[in-house]
């Protein structure tokens, strides 16, 4: 194909009714690079994505199409599927039903990316992997986290050298969701029900396990607690239902190195930090503290001597004490940054490292946490393989 020639590519956008598939996936992702002018491949040609909108809601799909301009959308996914141009099957739906929608994809020939966790538990999502290596498919799990621009820099650290030999890593991650009776509820009442795959745990230890090993090391163990702290809520209908899913969870992880990693996750936390999620990592040399955008790092050369005595009020301005790591680059729209990857994987066959293995390995460790928590116990995690 001649350099700069222009070039689509169809995209079936399964689940942009919700709130992750239309604000960050639609919207700041897919559109985007589309009102950029598409997406310039090695070869100079400009890749255009083309959305082709599927859900169940034929009322909000045909408000999305006409808000943006767009004409392809449809509440049939075998229809979407076999659509003239799609190449490309993205899946945000509820975690319950992605499962059907990728074999369906994969089935139809079209390459996958997808929201995690891919599966509610590690047997179904090793099968999808299997699946789509045996079809020869491209594949690939949305890893958004690691496109932070606090965690970058964090990464950037960790790279450089700056821990020394890296002691722990505490995160923090959470904010009060309403229960929806006085006030309405920001997240969707399927998340409190563990029949329709809810929970905190399976959504974000999914997370946890690729942040801890792409930044830090390899999980080897994990051993978590589970709570349902608000046992009703008030979901879409203005009706109370009960929770059967965990709204809070804290987990301890063992990482290679003998790395010690807390991970705090709540939905029913009021925020006293500067983000909704914060990791305070500590080595022999120096520490950070990293969230959504910001890093602040304390060096061992420059790090004060604390005296503890109750008896007298702290004088000390602890966080004036930290300082702010520059950007040093400009960091784009993290869910727009991994779409690009994985259009240039699909058009350009360049790497994409975040496979369905990847997502295996992320349901794996909720998996194992949610275990943890029944049974009251430290459990080691094995390896998966294919």
């Amino acid at each position: 194909m001649a350099a700069n020639e222009e070039r689509s590519v169809g995209i079936v956008m399964n689940g942009v009714t919700g709130r992750m598939g239309y604000r960050q996936h639609l919207v700041r992702s897919i559109l985007a690079i589309r009102e950029q002018g598409g997406l310039r491949l090695p070869d100079g040609t400009v890749l255009r994505p083309e959305p082709i909108l599927v859900g169940r809601n034929e009322s909000k799909l045909a408000s999305i199409a006409k808000e943006h301009g767009l004409d392809r959308w449809t509440t049939d996914l075998d229809e979407a599927l076999k659509a003239p141009g799609a190449e490309i099957y993205f899946d945000a739906q509820v975690t319950s039903r992605r499962v059907d929608g990728v074999k369906k994809a994969v089935a139809a020939g079209l390459h996958v990316y997808t929201e995690k966790p891919t599966a509610e538990d590690t047997e179904t999502a090793l099968e999808l992997a299997r699946i789509v290596n045996a079809a020869g498919v491209k594949a690939g799990v949305v890893q958004d986290k690691l496109f932070l621009p606090g965690l970058l820099k964090l990464k950037r650290l960790v790279d450089g050298g700056f821990f020394g030999r890296i002691l722990s890593v505490r995160g923090e991650f959470g904010y009060w969701v309403f229960e929806g009776d006085w006030q309405e509820a920001q997240r969707p009442s399927w998340n409190y029900r563990a029949e329709d795959g809810g929970g905190i745990i399976i959504d974000m230890f999914c997370h946890w396990r690729y942040v801890l090993e792409e930044i830090f090391g390899p999980v080897r163990s994990v051993q978590a607690l589970a709570a349902t702290h608000i046992p009703e809520r008030v979901g879409e209908d203005e009706q109370p239902y009960t929770c059967t899913a965990d709204d809070a969870a804290y987990g301890i992880f063992e990482l290679d190195g003998g790395i010690v990693a807390q991970v705090n996750s709540s939905w029913t936390t009021r925020v006293f930090r500067d983000e909704l999620v914060e990791f305070q990592v500590d080595g022999t040399e120096g520490s950070a503290v990293a969230g959504l955008r910001r890093c602040r790092v304390q060096h061992r050369s420059t790090t004060p001597k604390p005296v503890w005595n109750p008896d007298l009020p702290a004088t000390e301005d602890f966080r004036s004490q930290w300082q702010e790591v520059p950007d040093n680059a400009d960091f784009d729209n993290g869910f727009k940054a991994q779409w690009e990857m994985f259009l240039r994987h699909v058009a350009a066959d360049e790497p994409f490292p975040w496979d369905f293995l990847a997502g295996a390995r992320g349901v794996q460790l909720a998996e194992l946490g949610l275990r943890s928590a029944r049974e009251g116990r430290r459990i080691a995690i094995p390896e998966l393989t294919l």
